[in-house]
């Protein structure tokens, strides 16, 4: 039942709003902590927060721009596994959101995302902050919703959290025209839902996991790469059981680090454009690869033609749009991975005898390992984030902005746990990593959460410094400085003759200044003898730091592999 109401009609008695009943599901829904910035459209939705506040158990943050609210609710549902929730209202709002949403995406993030939308009677007509919220998030989506009726509210916003949250986990955006919000119903609804659409695949195949089983019985030469897919499955310890039931060595996707224990000596580290040399040659050279939870993006591979060419590929997937899509595979596998290792582990496997494969690749690992030249100032860049995980003891929430400190933050902070890495991988989104960092301080209060961003990325977002402060987040900003858009000056560098056409920063803000403009306190560093002691100090600080790490300003993320070369074509690799 749905009652036509003015603005001013007073809410009491069963009668409640559209907002209201939003509201209600959302603690349903056990929500606990939103992301969101107020506007026109969205009034109602706010007004609703203000007067059930003492009925809802969760925290509004307001972030300074919409972009910042969803990175941050990205960083949050990185490290809690829960679903990241934003409210944005109408038109610029909701389009401020565009690159968070597709981020989330690419990177299979659960996040709901509700957006306010002008009234229904005025859709269509470019009526004042209109956008076509359903049209452009479309593609960007898993699903999205329109609500077009009260009533459908409670079981829309039930079914966005069961799909954003559920199969390979992604972004769902419910659009919110302003009428639905604003009039009066009543406290009669149904939220059941039955979706004979979406019904993803949990159980793999028996007869493929015999296939695979016997692959791997018959190998000289396998592998296991690694995705995030295992940790949305929280499926590291099996993993970690089947890796080393088998002694099977282990490369991992960006996203998938930490998934496996980088300490442990089956660990290669990081495959790809900027992997280890281990690795990378790992795949070139293998004869089985199981690929678990990853998506063979163009990142990892390289030129495909010379992608473990002589190697049988089997690939364990949720998703079976991903299966086949880049890679041949010969051995497909859909189901979740946490099951479809159990099943493996069940699975009765002769032991394959790959000992000179072993020997060769812990030879690769000692032979050929990650290097650095070490300056004392300005600071090696490599050296810093060393220190960083030597002093944090390997054990802080990092997550990082888009470049070349990314790369090295990859490199070389060693992640033994499954959800301390927050990076933006898909889609390369510069300004993510301190908003994120805000989200997932949120959600793991209790942890040291470590922000490694660049000068140019942070400058994006840094506004977020409002809601560290006015939060007393204990959030540690670490700016590798190199004052420039380090990547692109590397490719300028490789790729276009040293034309570093406006990738180098003559003016950058005085970072100590402007944290301390914000009453959040701001140091310098740019003497190696200064980093250790500066970087155990704010770690045992208890509230947010920024602190300005200047580093060399020209060097290069290695190894590297050019665009269009194969995987085992890396340049910058010494013995």
């Amino acid at each position: 039942m749905k009652i036509e109401a003015s603005l001013d009609v007073e809410v009491n008695g069963n009668l409640l709003t559209g907002a209201d009943l939003l509201i209600k599901t959302l603690v349903d829904a056990d929500v606990d902590t939103i992301f969101g910035y107020p506007g026109g459209a969205v009034l109602p939705i706010y007004d609703a927060l203000y007067r059930n506040k003492a009925e809802t158990p969760f925290e509004h943050v307001l972030c300074r721009h919409e972009q910042g609210s969803i990175h941050a609710a990205e960083g949050y549902a990185r490290v809690t596994g829960k679903p990241g929730v934003v409210i944005a209202t109408s038109g610029p709002g909701a389009t401020n959101l565009i690159t968070g949403i597709t981020d989330a995406m690419m990177d299979s993030l659960p996040l709901v995302i509700f957006t306010g939308q002008v009234a229904e009677n005025v859709i269509g007509t470019d009526a004042f902050q209109e956008a076509d919220v359903m049209g452009i998030t479309t593609p960007i989506t898993k699903y999205n919703y329109q609500v077009n009726d009260i009533a459908d509210l409670p079981r829309t916003v039930k079914e966005a959290f069961h799909i954003a949250s559920t199969g390979r986990p992604g972004p769902v955006v419910v659009d919110i025209p302003k009428n639905i919000s604003a009039n009066i119903t009543v406290d009669d609804y149904d939220d059941d839902f039955y979706l004979p659409g979406y019904q993803p695949t949990l159980k793999p195949n028996p007869l493929q996991v015999i296939k695979l089983a016997d692959a791997l019985s018959r190998a000289k030469r396998p592998l296991l790469l690694v995705g995030a897919g295992t940790k949305f499955a929280d499926a590291s310890v099996e993993l970690k059981q089947f890796a080393e039931k088998y002694q099977l060595p282990v490369t991992t996707t960006l996203l998938g680090l930490g998934s496996f224990p980088g300490t442990n000596e089956l660990s290669l580290g990081m495959a790809g454009m900027h992997g280890t040399y281990a690795a990378n040659m790992a795949i070139y050279e293998s004869d089985l690869l199981i690929n678990i939870g990853a998506r063979f993006d163009d990142r990892l591979t390289g030129n495909i033609e010379h992608f473990a060419p002589a190697a049988k590929v089997a690939h364990i997937d949720i998703d079976p749009a991903e299966i086949g899509k880049v890679i041949e595979t010969h051995i497909p596998v859909v189901a979740d991975a946490k099951k479809a290792l159990n099943a493996l582990l069940n699975t009765q496997i002769d032991q394959p005898d790959h000992k000179d494969w072993m020997d060769k690749l812990q030879e690769n690992k000692k032979e050929y390992p990650l290097w650095y030249e070490r300056t004392e100032t300005p600071l090696s860049p490599q050296w810093l984030i060393e220190q960083v995980y030597n002093v944090s003891k390997g054990e802080a929430i990092v997550t990082t902005d888009v470049g070349q400190h990314q790369m090295w933050a990859a490199q070389f902070y060693t992640f033994d746990k499954p959800n301390n890495w927050v990076t933006s991988g898909g889609l390369g989104t510069m300004g993510f990593g301190f908003p994120a960092a805000v989200g997932a301080q949120l959600g793991r209060p209790d942890d040291l959460v470590i922000s490694i961003v660049g000068d140019g990325g942070f400058q994006m977002t840094c506004q977020e410094l409002s809601v560290v402060k006015q939060r007393k987040l204990p959030v540690k900003v670490i700016i590798v400085n190199n004052e420039a858009l380090g990547m692109v000056r590397q490719w300028q560098e490789t790729f276009y003759e040293e034309r570093y056409s406006e990738s180098l920063f003559s003016e950058n803000p005085d970072f100590v200044k402007l944290a301390e403009s914000y009453g959040i306190r701001g140091v310098r560093v740019d003497r190696e003898e200064d980093v250790i002691q500066t970087l155990e100090d704010i770690f045992a600080y208890d509230g947010p730091v920024v602190a300005d790490f200047r580093v060399v300003r020209k060097t290069s993320v290695y190894p590297m592999i050019a665009p269009g070369k194969g995987i085992h074509e890396m340049v910058g690799v010494k013995k």
